[in-house]
């Protein structure tokens, strides 16, 4: 098989090295045809099938090869046979050249790329075998890219042959006979003045227009197959209604009432969401307690002989309270009431693409309709089916708040960004933790050098860390409850617990909203497009429920493109933008990384240049007694543009927003080691980054000169 690719290859090379050898091209510009059109339309009239059989041929070649002079050959078949038989020609030549080149390229490099690229391209996979059609339809109708481009990516996917083929026909048909309608009036011309000609303006004009009709005719009937079965409202009672009040939908709503939309907020819980009340706000309210006793048991390192600190855990929990309690204005139904959303503290649930049921916390109902919907549902902690596990009281991230007693021993199942919080807070607090976790190390998604630098801190604070250890099953023997696990060696082992937190992941909140009913697709998250929509076009899906990040801050930001595309959407769209996510860790020392890991560079084949910085070498680290840590930066390779950065030390979360700053506006290294920081900082480090990158790039030669002129100055 290997043999027969080289084969195909090496006949298709052979072929276009002689197309360009012999200039053959010269015979593909509408200049020579044009010329010679007299004799061409002469031997049309003399061989009609013989001249037909052979363009078709010829047009065939060219499309199967992806020569250049496909669309000469297009306004060609217009110009020599007219609007009629030109269009069937050049119709079918052109299908059958494109699925011989989508045949080709199928059988050379398709197998190739799936097995290498499988992972990243299981999402397209599985879009194409869902509406593959329908995608290859949209292309050939707006032709924004070159068709050999879409016959050669198509060919890539598990599109069947005989769908590319009857999907092309017809998709390339209303361009075709747009190219070949202008051919018709270029035949035409006999001297400059008829340039000007109704009939060559109103082809060329169309063939302007028609990606933006193409565009127009395909969002119709789209929309007509997603709504065909629903009865519009004639009327809106809102302009946009939310579903979900957490900083998703908050933004949304916030958004949407700045410009003066009417906006429903429905929210069934209390607003802010989960990062207010169980999340982000909480979690590092607790872990600044537990800094504090950090602190002081390493207080001789600081100066200070001895430092006496009594904890209670009630205490702390008051405290954590009290943080939610001062933040929770910000989020309250009376500022958004003030600002004009109408909120209602209640569960929605979707009725059809417009109307939507609220069943208000006070008993009464509601139903409004509104133009666009935001759902923004968020998401909730996932608890695996670990056998037994129901025998105890599971902690999760959202019940975690609800402890007033310290647990002995605590088990932690999960080494991701809750886990590892968790269990080094939990750790200082008192407990001795053991966490578990089946990846071959801590924070599975960045470069394993800060997972192991993570697992170092916590094995040395009296964390027992357990990694490529499975959760099998938990049992409970004369009331002691303990989980049995399988270790990275196959053997069995037994951890004893009081109490078990549950931090391996988060699940989308899909169920009681109606989405079943109105086929809205999901798979773990509700799918949606590049705009943010769902799979009903008016409706749009932003947050934790939609993915891809599970962040406070990249909820807010879909907020914003989800809900100026409803508002604004038939005026301007925009994509959304994950280009430059930042995202931290807050164990100590903290984790933060923006854009590509290493990893995932190799991963892509990403040709990077690794620049790495201690922090150890720090100067305010070490005034701080807390010089541990690296900074690492990916460039382009013989570029100071920055590819990504992950940062591990102390305030991590805030010294990246630096380099999310540069990614985002292309700044390279060289300006941020121009940049005057401030000393002594943490942020140095920063700069110091920059140095080192520019200390391996600094030009040799140049300097070798310099050392001449300087020697030669002394004399």
């Amino acid at each position: 098989m290997a043999r027969n690719r080289l084969f195909v290859v090496a006949l298709i090379a052979a072929a276009l090295v002689a197309f360009f050898a012999f200039d053959l091209d010269r015979f593909l510009s509408f200049e020579v045809l044009k010329a010679a059109r007299g004799d061409v339309v002469a031997m049309r009239d003399a061989f009609p099938v013989l001249f037909s059989l052979g363009f078709f041929a010829v047009y065939v070649g060219v499309t199967a090869l992806s020569l250049p002079g496909a669309a000469v050959m297009t306004l060609a078949g217009g110009a020599i046979f007219g609007l009629g038989w030109g269009l069937v020609l050049v119709s079918f030549a052109s299908t059958i050249g494109a699925t011989a080149a989508f045949v080709i390229a199928r059988f050379v490099a398709r197998d190739a790329v799936q097995k290498r690229y499988r992972q990243r391209l299981a999402t397209i996979n599985k879009g194409v075998e869902r509406e593959g059609g329908f995608y290859l339809f949209t292309l050939r109708l707006v032709p924004v890219f070159p068709f050999f481009l879409i016959n050669i990516v198509m060919a890539l996917t598990p599109m069947r042959t005989r769908t590319f083929y009857w999907v092309s026909q017809l998709g390339m048909l209303p361009g075709t006979a747009v190219y070949v309608n202008a051919g018709t009036q270029l035949g035409q011309l006999d001297g400059v003045g008829g340039i000007l000609s109704p009939g060559l303006i109103g082809s060329f004009v169309l063939l302007g227009l028609f990606p933006l009709i193409a565009k127009k005719i395909v969002d119709i009937v789209k929309a007509r197959r997603v709504y065909r079965q629903y009865s519009r409202p004639k009327t809106f009672d809102r302009n946009l209604i939310v579903i979900g009040g957490g900083s998703a939908g908050l933004v949304s709503a916030y958004i949407a009432a700045a410009v003066r939309a009417e906006v429903t907020l429905v929210e069934k819980g209390a607003l802010g969401g989960d990062c207010l009340n169980t999340g982000c706000v909480p979690s590092k309210a607790l872990i600044r307690t537990a800094r504090l006793l950090a602190d002081a048991r390493r207080s001789a390192e600081l100066g200070v002989r001895r430092l006496h600190a009594e904890f209670d855990l009630p205490d702390a929990m008051a405290r954590v309270q009290r943080v939610i309690e001062a933040i929770e204005p910000h989020d309250s139904v009376e500022r958004y009431t003030g600002l004009g959303v109408d909120v209602a503290l209640g569960t929605a649930r979707l009725i059809d693409p417009w109307t939507v049921d609220i069943a208000r916390n006070d008993g009464s109902r509601q139903r409004l309709t509104a133009r666009h919907i935001v759902l923004a549902t968020g998401a909730e902690p996932f608890v695996p089916p670990i056998p037994g596990i129901e025998q105890v009281e599971a902690l999760t991230s959202d019940t975690l708040w609800q402890l007033r007693e310290l647990p002995e021993r605590l088990v932690v199942l999960g080494g991701g960004p809750i886990g590892c919080e968790m269990a080094q807070t939990f750790q200082r607090l008192g407990s001795r933790v053991t966490q578990v976790e089946m990846a071959p190390r801590l924070l599975p998604r960045e470069d394993p050098e800060f997972g192991e630098m993570i697992a170092t801190r916590f094995a040395g604070e009296g964390v027992d860390v357990r990694l490529r250890t499975q959760a099998r099953e938990v049992v409970v023997t004369d009331g002691q409850p303990e989980l049995i696990v399988a270790q990275a060696d196959g053997s069995e082992d037994r951890i004893a617990f009081d109490r078990i937190l549950v931090a391996v992941g988060r699940a989308a909140r899909l169920e009681g909203y109606g989405l079943e009913t109105l086929g809205i697709a999901t798979n773990r998250t509700i799918e949606v497009d590049d705009y943010l929509r769902t799979s009903i076009p008016n409706i749009f899906a932003v947050g934790d429920v939609a993915g891809p990040y599970q962040f406070t801050h990249v909820g807010a930001h879909m907020a914003w493109f989800a809900t100026v595309n409803a508002l604004f959407g038939s005026l301007k769209k925009f994509r959304v933008d994950y280009s430059v996510v930042p995202w931290a860790t807050f164990t100590d020392p903290e984790v933060a990384r923006v854009g590509l890991s290493e990893t995932e560079a190799r991963e892509q084949g990403v040709d990077v240049e690794v620049t790495t910085y201690g922090i150890d070498d720090l100067d305010r680290a070490i005034a701080d007694s807390d010089a541990h840590g690296l900074v690492k930066v990916l460039t382009r390779r013989g570029s100071d543009r920055i590819l990504g950065v992950t940062i591990a030390g102390p305030h991590a979360g805030e010294l990246i927003a630096e380099y999310v700053l540069a990614m985002k506006h292309g700044i390279g290294l060289n300006k941020i080691l121009g940049t005057i920081h401030i000393y002594p900082t943490l942020a140095e480090a920063n700069k110091f980054a920059a140095g080192q990158w520019k200390q391996a790039h600094k030009p040799e030669a140049a300097l070798r000169w310099l050392q001449r002129f300087h020697r030669w100055m002394r004399r």
